[in-house]
């Protein structure tokens, strides 16, 4: 269903939607539980959560509606949302809840679902879910409500299964990592992988309070995680989002490498080893580089629309098992059933192993293109899609992606999430780049006062 964030005035929904209180949570967990119970049977539903304040009223929420639908509960505390991905297939519970708003400050919360085999729930369960959020709640009678438990070992249940990601007899002894738990999620269960692998660990942000989740660290912050690398002359850094499902890195210089980089540098060490099945998947925002790249070595490259979903159904669609975003949210699908950034991670680490190489050296082998991108924001009531597929505006966008040719690409594309059109431009000249991003986006300006 679509994303729900809960700040100081109640959960706020998309732009423009009143705010929401916390009985919706009630009614949306009643809403999942009859659904699952519907499909599944009675049986339990997981719960887990980040670390930002607002998750103790939301679990408890959430478990009431679940349990007034006739469902069990089972409380797994603070764990990264992939953490919850693997043990609702595990476990063999009917569904999954995450309560985390991943990247976003602790103001903010959200919900998502996982199905039983830990992949994000259908189409049809979430059409049928959301159809119930505006029906009378049919509490069951009390002989069949359900009861609550807690999963007292799921951090450790967790982490075995990271590691278990690895050649078995693969450790990383005599690399020394720096590691950025943002506050959030992975502020356990990551510094205990990499510690039982053997990695001599330098852990930093690791003592959430519920608000500083996020706050100036993490993946989305990195310029701190940077510095402490190269200042205790660290091998490689590595910073996680607020529910661990993205992952991004620093070179031993502190150079940060990205999403992008890191999806390259494990599909290359795959295909050299000959073990990459099928291609990659990026997005409409993935670096040209690593087209190029992956181009010149044979590798099979397709880009899906902005968001995980669309990267997993394109995965799926070509039974392929590798694909991510530029964010760091990258799918290993012969590890795990959703984007893990624990598992990413150690994905990238078992290549320098292998390599016998430093990340800087391995992410060297594809070159970043420069990337220029530039928000046109719009008046209120404007249809930023119309504006896209306007004549004017696709024979400006096909003059600029006509003169780049085949040395870089021209993408229009409305926000998902906020008033403005995005323009990008990539290629190989960061003038011309530049050049081409700025006559767009002021055509589109123009075409929009006029």
């Amino acid at each position: 269903m679509k994303k729900k964030f809960f700040g100081t005035d109640g959960i706020r929904g998309p732009v423009g939607t009143e705010p929401i209180t916390p009985a919706t949570i009630v009614q949306l967990g009643w809403a999942l539980g009859t659904v699952t119970k519907k499909h599944y049977g009675k049986g339990s539903v997981l719960i887990g959560k980040d670390t930002r304040i607002s998750g103790y009223m939301m679990e408890s929420a959430m478990e009431a509606g679940l349990s007034s639908a006739g469902m069990d509960v089972t409380m797994l505390g603070p764990l990264p949302t992939p953490a919850i991905a693997y043990l609702t297939q595990t476990a063999r519970a009917h569904a999954g809840v995450v309560i985390s708003a991943s990247h976003n400050a602790f103001t903010d919360n959200g919900i998502k679902f996982f199905s039983p085999n830990g992949t994000k729930i259908s189409d049809e369960i979430q059409a049928e879910i959301e159809e119930l959020m505006f029906a009378p709640m049919q509490v069951v009678k009390s002989s069949e409500l359900g009861k609550a438990f807690r999963m007292d070992d799921a951090l450790g249940r967790y982490v075995e299964f990271c590691k278990g990601t690895i050649p078995r007899r693969m450790d990383f002894k005599g690399l020394k990592v720096a590691i950025d738990c943002a506050n959030g999620a992975a502020y356990h269960s990551a510094p205990m992988v990499f510690h039982e692998l053997g990695a001599d660990i330098h852990v930093i942000n690791n003592k959430p309070d519920g608000f500083n989740i996020n706050n100036q660290c993490g993946s989305t912050h990195i310029e701190g995680l940077c510095q402490h690398t190269v200042e205790h002359q660290c091998d490689v850094g590595i910073a996680f989002d607020g529910d661990a499902d993205r992952v991004m890195m620093v070179d031993q210089h502190g150079k940060v490498v990205d999403g992008d980089q890191l999806l390259f540098v494990i599909a290359n060490s795959l295909h050299k080893q000959g073990r990459l099945r099928g291609g990659v998947v990026g997005t409409l925002m993935s670096n040209f580089g690593m087209q190029k790249a992956l181009e010149d070595l044979g590798i099979p490259f397709v880009r899906a629309k902005v968001g995980d979903r669309y990267v997993m159904q394109e995965l799926k669609a070509r039974d392929w098992v590798l694909g991510g975003e530029s964010s760091g949210h990258i799918i290993c699908l012969d590890k795990t059933t959703t984007g893990d950034g624990l598992v990413s991670a150690l994905q990238v680490l078992t290549q320098l192993k292998f390599s016998e190489k430093p990340l800087h050296e391995l992410a060297a082998e594809m070159q970043m293109y420069p990337q220029k991108m530039i928000n046109v924001r719009l008046p209120a009531d404007t249809d930023a899609a119309a504006v896209c597929e306007t004549d004017e505006i696709k024979q400006s966008v096909a003059a600029e992606a006509e003169q780049l040719a085949d040395h870089g690409r021209v993408l229009l594309r409305p926000s998902g999430t906020e008033p403005v059109i995005r323009v990008m431009v990539e290629g190989d000249d960061e003038a011309m780049v530049a050049a081409s991003c700025e006559r767009i986006s002021d055509k589109v300006s123009q075409y929009i006062q006029g």
